[in-house]
């Protein structure tokens, strides 16, 4: 809620999952793309200062060869829409119990 800058209220009682989903994946999309400009950089860089053959006898082909990160070789596996129901009607059932007042 805090780094996203969404207000608790919101977060809690009135996003669907797939907002959610949305919201979490352009929080991602954000963080990665500075990281995989500095690579580049780096990489552009290093070629001018080094030559290309340098770099492929020290084993970097590729951009990818320089700095691997956790997020170039993840598969994205597709949501299906019964398991984006199920996960919704989990989170209105949270909700639910939630917004129910306390006995104390």
């Amino acid at each position: 809620m805090g780094e996203i800058g969404t207000p608790r209220r919101e977060y809690l009682y009135e996003l669907r999952y797939i907002d959610l989903l949305m919201i979490e994946r352009g929080y991602d999309r954000r963080h990665r793309h500075p990281w995989a400009i500095a690579r580049w950089m780096t990489y552009n860089i290093m070629q001018a200062q080094c030559g290309s053959k340098a770099m492929q006898e020290a084993g970097i082909n590729s951009i990818n060869d320089l700095l691997k990160f956790p997020w170039d070789s993840e598969p994205v596996a597709p949501i299906t829409d019964e398991e984006r129901d199920q996960m919704q009607a989990e989170m209105d059932a949270m909700n639910a119990q939630l917004s129910k007042p306390s006995l104390e």
